[in-house]
């Protein structure tokens, strides 16, 4: 659906998740007695069976989190219209439509893949935007179902969950320091989390990009997205999610970073910032979003 090789991008971002996670149990190898200690295998079969469990149940996760609730065709036939029509496009199954019971806009897709997803919106959303802007919202989201996204972003947090887990071990156990070097174990238990987290954090900028790309070729109107990402943000600036950890791990999945904050906080951000994503729909349309067109309704 992309045409820009993004799966390649994808796959060699997590190649090297992996290598840091390769370097980092050499490194702990060459400073132990044991080239693979025990400790870290079973580290990262916890890490893979954690990961295997979120991905099949992810759905189930993220929409217990947002306390979302289904929505039938009688109580939301604007949704179901929108969702229908599409998925009919892009010839694709027509996933569980969810309302979360939060003033917060905001909007995620969620499921292991297209036959076991959902879409889900909040309360503030479906009162903030118009019926443009939120099928905008729908084609971001549905794509992110159709191009399997849920299976990368899951792949990637577990490679630097355990990484994390893996250079927090080494930073207060440390191995053997007569045969290792302690000042490069200091050094690759903090390094190792830190690149991590910053190729997690590309890979699930360049999925938002796609279906950003994407879900604006399926609805045909770039600036009906464009305008509801502005909305959205200046909505979640007004009345942000508070950071429970249960929201924070699903944060990543939600059309826009639903906290409020700056700083080192907004660098780490698991989302583009957003007039980098409006800049580029309006490259799409061929005009700029005009002000007019994200007006925040009363």
């Amino acid at each position: 659906m992309h045409r820009h090789h993004n799966g390649l991008k994808t796959a060699a971002l997590i190649g090297v998740l992996w290598a840091v996670l390769l370097a980092l149990g050499a490194l702990i190898g060459s400073g132990m007695n044991s080239v693979t200690p025990i400790w870290i295998m079973a580290l990262v079969g916890v890490g893979v069976g954690t990961t295997a469990y979120g991905y099949w149940n992810s759905d189930k996760i993220a929409i217990r989190a947002m306390r979302a609730y289904p929505v039938t065709e009688a109580e939301a036939p604007q949704l179901y219209q929108i969702v229908r029509e599409l998925s009919a496009k892009a010839q694709q199954p027509m996933p569980r439509n969810y309302v979360s019971p939060t003033l917060a806009p905001n909007a995620f897709a969620t499921g292991r893949n297209p036959q076991n997803a959902a879409v889900c919106c909040t309360e503030g959303t479906l009162r903030l935007l118009d019926t443009r802007e939120l099928r905008g919202v729908r084609g971001h989201e549905l794509m992110h179902v159709y191009n399997r996204d849920i299976l990368t972003s899951s792949v990637a947090a577990a490679v630097a969950g355990v990484i994390t887990s893996v250079g927090q071990m080494l930073l207060f156990f440390g191995g053997d320091r007569r045969n290792g070097n302690p000042l490069a174990m200091f050094a690759m238990s903090l390094l190792a989390p830190f690149a991590a987290s910053l190729i997690q954090m590309a890979i699930s900028r360049t999925r938002e990009f796609d279906a950003d790309e994407d879900g604006s070729a399926l609805t045909g109107d770039p600036l009906s997205l464009a305008s509801a990402l502005r909305k959205i943000e200046q909505g979640v600036q007004m009345a942000p999610l508070p950071p429970d950890q249960r929201l924070v791990n699903a944060s990543h999945l939600m059309i826009a970073n639903p906290f409020s904050g700056g700083g080192m906080a907004k660098l780490f951000s698991t989302h583009p910032p957003m007039k980098d994503r409006i800049g580029r729909l309006e490259r799409m349309a061929g005009r700029p979003l005009r002000p007019g067109d994200a007006q925040i309704a009363p």
